[in-house]
């Protein structure tokens, strides 16, 4: 892309901030050029908050009615997903999605806990209720 033809139409997902992308100067060199995005990136970024909302709502659901366990609800809440808490909390994704389920949940120790809490941001009190 040139630089000329850095898209800055503008992007309400950005709120008012820029973001760095890389184009090609008139002497082709790659440079670095400030966009506040375009209206595209905006509706695709809209529609996957939307999902990730949906998901949030559903998974608390799922807690209410006993079926999910908490962990499931603030994955979803902090934006992850299975592979993500995966890596972010050191367990194997088969160990993730066993501890989603509210018995194997329920039998999880302190140190454990604790990693999870952590990978979320929240404290263990918090992570064990919605």
């Amino acid at each position: 892309m040139d630089v000329d033809a850095v898209p800055q139409e503008g992007n309400a997902t950005l709120d008012g901030h820029r973001k760095l992308m890389y184009a090609r100067d008139a002497s082709g060199h790659t440079v670095t050029v400030g966009s506040r995005g375009w209206e595209a990136e905006e509706i695709v970024t809209t529609h996957a908050v939307d999902a990730l909302v949906a998901q949030a709502r559903a998974a608390r659901e799922r807690v209410a009615a006993g079926i999910a366990s908490p962990l499931e609800y603030w994955m979803y809440e902090r934006r992850m997903d299975v592979a993500l808490l995966s890596q972010t909390s050191g367990f194997w994704q088969w160990r993730v999605r066993r501890h989603l389920q509210p018995r194997h949940f329920a039998a999880l120790s302190p140190a454990q806990l604790a990693r999870y809490a952590d990978a979320l941001g929240l404290s263990v009190d918090a992570l064990r209720c919605i």
